[in-house]
């Protein structure tokens, strides 16, 4: 059974709604590289915007709100290129992931231009059926050579937040484990967690969101991660082990375990 929570927004935020969060430590899989039969005993899953939900299982849309997707960068750059951030007159790429530029939101006027139209993701996700929001690449401020800054990206997400709140969807902490209790307060519901054991911060998700964590290990580090984070808290949160370019059943590179 899935958990109740009232969310309680204050000061301006959405109303109150209940908000059904993912079953604690129940079996995840996220297919972002593509929707595929969910491995036998998954219980819920994250899937792109762009796919349908799995029926029957806990349904995650999964959106890129903090920047954009390569094949969605022109259409950024003819029609909102004022909503993108900027080195001088160049634009600002994921240092890691070339073709995807920054949003900028450093301005409250930039913010709500943003949320408006990832807003309407958010909508569809909600008419579409799934259950809760995924926000990709939240710790935009953390790659931006200081142009954006927590607070930025955090009161920009307030404003996903009470969008998704106000149509009955949960809203995942994507990462960023620096922020602490700051996300909790900005209004996410649970999280969902890349190499935590890799990189030493299972527990500062769980101090936060308790067993409300999905945790990935990726098959690019030692398997001893995976192994590891199993042992120290499988039976309590979600971990499983995926290939980092999240494939699709049939590809040579996907992998998919669980504890």
């Amino acid at each position: 059974m899935a958990i109740l929570l009232l969310v309680v927004l204050a000061g301006g935020h959405a109303a109150a709604h209940d908000v059904r969060l993912p079953h604690a430590g129940g079996q995840y899989d996220s297919q972002l590289g593509g929707a595929y039969e969910p491995p036998r005993g998954t219980m819920i899953v994250s899937r792109d915007r762009s796919e349908a939900p799995a029926p029957g299982l806990y349904n995650i849309c999964c959106v890129n709100a903090f920047q954009t997707q390569p094949h969605e960068t022109a259409w950024w750059v003819a029609n909102h290129p004022d909503l993108l951030l900027r080195q001088g007159a160049a634009l600002f790429e994921d240092p890691n992931w070339p073709g995807e530029v920054l949003f900028d939101t450093g301005s409250a006027d930039k913010r709500a231009s943003l949320a408006a139209i990832v807003g309407e993701w958010i909508a569809q996700c909600a008419a579409d059926g799934y259950d809760a929001i995924e926000a990709d690449n939240l710790d935009t401020y953390s790659r931006s050579d200081g142009a954006l800054s927590v607070d930025d990206n955090l009161a920009y997400a307030r404003l996903l937040i009470d969008q998704a709140h106000g149509l009955g969807l949960a809203f995942a902490q994507k990462n960023s484990g620096d922020l602490g209790t700051l996300g909790k307060a900005a209004g996410f519901d649970f999280a969902i967690v890349e190499s935590c054991q890799a990189y030493d911060e299972c527990d500062r998700y769980m101090d936060v969101y308790g067993r409300s964590v999905l945790a990935i290990e990726y098959t690019d580090t030692e398997a001893a991660n995976f192994e590891m984070s199993c042992a120290a808290r499988g039976r309590q949160i979600s971990v499983i082990r995926r290939d980092r370019n999240l494939t699709m059943p049939g590809e040579p590179s996907y992998f998919y375990q669980t504890c």
